[in-house]
């Protein structure tokens, strides 16, 4: 016969407290939520990212409560959601900011100013990794590689872009972040709050102003790559890492014009083998030849 986790717990003599009940209200409006989410699945059980998405709009970040209603209107255990709501970063287990600032310390950005941001941060907000400064405003972490390393270093504020950072522009943005100043990001839609923000990625509407229209794309960087790869070869403008100039304005930059049968390096070029080849075909090997 099988026990389950609370009863698991109490036979080892582990204290096994309720979650506390979302308020009457609360609830309500959760379900009704919750139903709008599930009835988008073929199955209850596929609706639980989203769900813990929900939750953690409400309270800022997915707590036991909000983790049981998962598991109740989904008929999952609570160990269940737990093992996923554990699993991805995106889903906060603890009190944190209006504002998540993430500085990439992957390895390009790293090495172009992405560790000494982190570290200015650290002492700037009075806060290490994970920490939220005392107001409620900020949770500082450091974040792994968000795909935009032409932007490098690139500080993430609630998964919003903001490119060719600096620690000086980093100091500025968490400044404004606590002040209440008016913040846009580089690219993509407007700054909102990590509540609100939550809730969009529950899958419901995104109601900022200019947030349907809004768009990101590749620098000219990795364009640059695109561009070779289907044989133009027109000029390109790259935008300058470090040059003192206006933070992220275009710099001209002399970038080598290959012809079309010129590679940039013998990983790009064709390899004949065996296969494509028919000059130099592959000899047996040695267990063949036996």
């Amino acid at each position: 016969m099988t026990t389950s986790s609370s009863e698991r717990g109490v036979s080892l003599g582990m204290p096994q407290l309720p979650a506390p009940a979302y308020p009457d209200d609360v609830r309500a409006r959760l379900e009704t939520d919750a139903r709008e989410i599930i009835a988008r699945y073929p199955d209850s059980r596929s609706a639980l990212l989203p769900l813990l998405h929900l939750v953690q709009s409400e309270e800022g970040h997915v707590t036991r409560t909000g983790m049981r209603f998962c598991a109740d209107v989904l008929g999952l255990t609570t160990a269940e959601v737990t093992a996923v709501a554990t699993f991805y970063t995106m889903y906060r287990r603890r009190p944190s900011g209006d504002y998540q600032v993430g500085v990439c310390t992957n390895t390009l950005c790293a090495v172009m100013g992405g560790d000494a941001i982190f570290e200015a941060l650290q002492d700037h907000l009075g806060v290490g990794n994970g920490e939220t400064t005392d107001d409620g405003k900020v949770t500082l972490e450091h974040i792994e590689c968000n795909a935009a390393c032409d932007f490098a270093p690139v500080v993430m504020v609630n998964w919003e872009f903001f490119d060719n950072q600096t620690v000086q522009s980093a100091k500025s943005l968490v400044d404004d972040l606590r002040t209440g100043r008016t913040v846009s990001p580089t690219r993509g839609a407007p700054l909102c709050t990590f509540k609100e923000t939550a809730r969009i990625l529950a899958g419901f509407p995104d109601e900022r102003e200019g947030a349907v229209d809004a768009g990101g794309s590749a620098g000219p960087a990795s364009l640059v790559g695109l561009r070779l790869a289907k044989g133009e070869t027109a000029p390109a403008r790259v935008v300058h890492p470090r040059d003192g100039g206006p933070h992220g304005a275009p710099q001209d930059r002399a970038v080598h014009d290959p012809s079309p049968t010129e590679h940039l390096s013998s990983h790009d070029a064709p390899q004949d083998t065996s296969a494509s080849d028919p000059a130099h075909p592959a000899g047996p090997t040695a267990e063949e030849g036996e």
